[in-house]
């Protein structure tokens, strides 16, 4: 499609009237929000045909310019995961409401009453790639964290976005919230964006999910403050005390379960003790899933393997490529992790538990596994339903998103006409 510019005063409008339905929304029971995401649900089902036809359109018009096909499976959607969006809609709905959650309360010696409490953020900003999936997940988190929802989705997706937004502002207008509580962010070129991330004093916080490129953008130019998402280049260590079968399955189910997702191992790192016993296993079985192994000496010595460089060590691959590295010990592997880990999720296989300790309290990213594969990084994995995204920064929230991160708190006093 040709790429459809956005003056700041539009993109600001936009935020102006998701201010105005956050203050509406804020208040609302979680029955009347419970309410809106089944309608919302039951809408995206009643429209599948719809939102199929304007993907269709979108996947077209990807493929026609040599879109990767990592990318085009994050685009691509189908009858099932378009009912998948449905049930995470409903999924959210059964969960606790986050806001007017009491995080601390108690009365001070002059009898003041203290609470802090959970309130919504009040206009949450999604910018994200390619994934419609996502303008649905954070539609349904948001509005049941009590926030309004911007979503700007990649040119690539906005047939599918449009039809997507439009479904759920109806079906939300008609279950009783305004209909600004999930809007799609005018206009298709990088303008749109920038003016965006200046609209401070309207837009309350950005959630940039996709690559490198797309993050580093919004951390450099936003004024708004910003929550980073997402880039996974995602470890596994093979200790010396490993049981080789938990290996092989962790290893090939990390890489192989769904290459194009931010928890896919790129690196696998090997303990010296087990790497001639491990490492024809490992590359044969990888080989048979399709994967291409990038490794250092003793992995390119096997059949297959190609020579890894830095750039192996430092990528994201997001296809069926993995590095490949056989290290001394557990420290070494732990300083590998530190120089080139994104941070986001990184595992260790073994049966010794001070080894599995000096990894978890030395390897500094949001999530860290143990005997699990690294898939695990999930908010509908450790059961928040869907998640906004996973945050590999450290401020607020960091690891899977869901809705508790989606609020601050706010303090409230109750006195009895006390002065000071």
């Amino acid at each position: 499609m040709t790429e459809q510019a956005a003056s700041a005063e539009q993109v600001r409008a936009v935020a102006a009237r998701a201010r105005e339905a956050a203050a509406e929304l804020a208040p609302a029971s979680r029955a009347t929000k419970d309410a809106a995401l089944h309608a919302m649900a039951d809408a995206l089902v009643d429209a599948t045909d719809a939102v199929l036809a304007a993907n269709g359109r979108d996947v077209d018009a990807g493929r026609a310019t040599g879109m990767d096909a990592g990318l085009l499976d994050r685009l691509t959607l189908t009858a099932e995961r378009v009912a998948a969006m449905a049930q995470g809609l409903r999924d959210v709905a059964a969960l606790p409401d986050p806001v007017g959650e009491v995080l601390r309360g108690y009365t001070q010696p002059n009898g003041l009453e203290i609470r802090q409490v959970r309130v919504p953020f009040g206009v949450v900003a999604m910018i994200y790639e390619a994934r419609p999936n996502v303008t649905v997940d954070a539609a349904g988190l948001a509005l049941k964290s009590g926030n309004t929802a911007l979503l700007r989705g990649s040119a690539s997706a906005y047939e599918s976005n449009t039809v997507l937004v439009d479904v759920l502002a109806a079906a939300a207008e008609k279950a009783g919230l305004p209909r600004d509580v999930v809007q799609l962010v005018p206009g298709t070129d990088r303008s749109s964006v920038g003016h965006l991330l200046t609209a401070r004093g309207l837009v309350d916080l950005i959630i940039p999910r996709g690559g490198a490129g797309l993050i580093n953008y919004v951390v450099e130019n936003a004024t708004v403050p910003v929550i980073e998402t997402g880039v996974g280049n995602v470890h596994v260590y093979v200790d010396a005390a490993a049981d080789l079968d938990m290996a092989e399955r962790i290893v090939v189910n990390s890489k192989t379960s769904r290459v194009s997702v931010c928890n896919s191992a790129e690196t696998l790192l090997v303990h010296r003790a087990v790497a001639d016993e491990f490492l024809p296993r490992i590359t044969g079985a990888l080989r048979s899933a399709g994967v291409v192994l990038h490794g250092d000496e003793n992995f390119a010595a096997l059949d297959g393997v190609e020579s890894a460089t830095d750039e192996d060590w430092a990528r994201e691959y997001l296809s069926l490529d993995m590095a490949a590295r056989v290290v001394a010990d557990v420290d070494e592997a732990i300083a590998h992790i530190r120089r080139w880990s994104s941070g986001h999720t990184e595992a260790i296989v073994t049966r010794d538990l001070d080894t599995a300790r000096r990894f978890v309290a030395r390897v500094d990213s949001a999530a860290v596994m143990v005997n699990a594969s690294t898939r695990f990084t999930d908010g509908g994995e450790f059961g928040f339903g869907a998640e906004i995204g996973i945050s590999t920064q450290k401020m607020h929230a960091r690891g899977p998103m869901g809705l508790a991160e989606l609020t601050s708190t706010k303090w409230i006093v109750t006195g009895d006409g006390h002065t000071r």
